[in-house]
């Protein structure tokens, strides 16, 4: 039950900022980000070790990241998500039929950033407009959303231009920490007494669209010491 932040700015103002708490079975193997990807050289990414996708991964232009969700496909053994985002970043459309369960995929690049979500039916894609938005298990920005409508005006009243940018957004982070991981406004969080075999493992932040080096874009990633427990990492 991931958490992704997305800031995007008016056109020309700055770069897309994104921040992500990843949720994952702590015992499901995974790599940090780096490039794993022989075929893709250019591709870093969080890679989901038995399939051999990424939850996010970024080249020298664009950011892709994945959220999953409920629904979707209705066959015996679904595909993997994580393929949706090396696919993202080749300029790869979505696959038809899709034969993966429900997810929010968020892409970026230097004009800005878009959402697709599925659930099954049709994917239902849209620009983010100016400003920061939040993406989990429900519609983008959700009021409704216990953790998007705790800290969701947070994030968008932290500035983004401290050095390093997101030194502010972990300390929203981190005053979220406060609350019980199995609280349902936690952002880093337990998420075994609802059902599910996930607690927060890492946070990454990227940056696209700012810099001359790496084509723009800057990725960077901290696991935490124990899963579903906050230490005020350091992210690099």
């Amino acid at each position: 039950m991931c958490t992704v932040v997305i800031r995007v700015p008016e056109p020309g103002q700055g770069p897309v900022r994104v921040l992500a708490v990843r949720d994952e079975d702590p015992g499901r193997p995974w790599r940090p980000l780096g490039a794993w990807w022989p075929e893709s050289p250019q591709v870093r990414g969080i890679q989901d070790e038995l399939a051999g996708g990424a939850w996010l991964a970024v080249d020298d232009r664009k950011l892709a990241v994945l959220v999953n969700l409920a629904g979707g496909a209705d066959v015996a053994v679904p595909t993997s998500r994580g393929h949706l985002v090396l696919d993202a970043l080749a300029g790869q459309p979505l696959p038809e039929p899709l034969t993966t369960l429900g997810f929010h995929l968020v892409e970026a690049d230097a004009a800005g950033a878009r959402l697709t979500s599925w659930q099954g039916g049709h994917p239902a894609r849209q620009r983010l407009t100016p400003g920061t938005h939040m993406v989990s298990h429900a519609d983008l920005d959700d009021p409704g959303y216990p953790r998007i409508a705790a800290w969701l005006p947070e994030f968008a009243a932290t500035g983004t231009d401290t050095d390093p940018w997101w030194t502010a957004w972990l300390e929203v982070l981190a005053k979220s920490a406060r609350l019980d991981p199995t609280d349902p406004r936690a952002l880093i969080r337990d998420n075994r007494p609802e059902g599910h075999s996930t607690l927060s493992l890492l946070v990454a932040a990227v940056s696209v669209g700012a810099r001359a080096d790496h084509g723009g874009v800057h990725a960077v990633m901290y696991e935490l010491d124990e899963p579903g427990v906050w230490n005020a990492p350091k992210l690099v």
